[in-house]
């Protein structure tokens, strides 16, 4: 009786049985974990496509999702993936990045940014590579993934509130970025130079191949793993791990550790790793 009187002020039917076979799906689709306490998270996004396809009930959303997962998938990952960012988050990681590129051999650099959600990651490593060689056309080239694919339009667009860059310096917003006017007033955009140097795709990091060549100089996976359950974080350093560059680093989010995968990677910094077996990086 009492599960009946919590969907009495529900528009839509989501019971227990609902709620497991989404954390079954995403995890399945995604590696993200779900946690109970992320029931009421749950309801409230996926009640937008419910109601968008016209539907009454989660259950009969879900048989859906089975029944045809290629034409709802995504949306549905979409919706329940978490795009928490800002511009040079946990900044001590972009010091060490920027030293870390100094002492690289001269030639092509490439950093991967597996998590880009809206951009302001991937922008920030480009920065700081700009920093690092003191010029807007480094040696580097940015490879930015994310498994939302909405995420990835607005970092593509590199458009964003004023509000967004406000904790930049003068300098960073003055050499990085061109404040909007007019219709565009409130707004700044990521200056063409900084842009040209991000490629961004779509990519699912429980994918058996992500087909990328590899030879990282560093790789961002900050605040990932924290979604994923032990083994599936296991699971995913070993496809990342082989592609680091000799010396390459790894970065990961403050509150990530990776003990379990200590034949994996080891740490060399403040939430900074290399692969295991491979010696200090230059």
């Amino acid at each position: 009786m009492q599960a009946t009187r919590v969907q009495d002020h529900r528009e839509f039917v989501f019971d227990d049985r609902d709620f497991r076979r989404v954390c079954r799906l995403i995890q399945a689709h995604a590696g993200i974990h779900l946690g109970a306490h992320k029931r009421d998270m749950v309801y409230s996004r996926l009640a937008r496509r419910v109601r968008a396809l016209g539907l009454t009930r989660f259950s009969d959303y879900l048989d859906r999702l089975e029944a045809d997962p290629d034409a709802e998938r995504q949306s549905f990952v979409n919706a329940l993936t978490t795009n928490l960012t800002s511009f040079f988050r946990e900044a001590y990681h972009f010091d060490t990045l920027v030293e870390h590129l100094r002492a690289q051999p001269a030639g092509p650099l490439s950093i991967w940014c597996c998590a880009a959600s809206t951009g302001e990651e991937p922008y920030s490593i480009a920065i700081a590579a700009c920093e690092a060689f003191g010029t807007l056309n480094p040696p580097v080239r940015i490879l930015a993934t994310d498994i939302d694919t909405g995420v990835l339009q607005t970092a593509q667009r590199g458009v964003y509130p004023l509000e967004r860059v406000a904790s930049l310096s003068p300098e960073r917003r003055r050499q990085f970025f061109q404040r909007g006017s007019g219709p565009h007033a409130g707004l700044c955009r990521v200056r063409p130079q900084l842009q040209a140097l991000v490629e961004f795709r779509p990519l699912n990091l429980l994918a058996p191949d992500y087909r990328l060549a590899g030879g990282y100089a560093a790789v961002f996976c900050r605040n990932v793993m924290i979604y994923f359950d032990k083994p599936t974080q296991y699971q995913v350093l070993r496809r990342i791990v082989p592609l680091l560059a000799p010396g390459g680093l790894f970065f990961a989010g403050h509150s990530e550790s990776f003990g379990h995968a200590q034949d994996l990677i080891v740490p060399c910094g403040r939430t900074t790793y290399r692969a295991a077996g491979a010696g200090p990086s230059r």
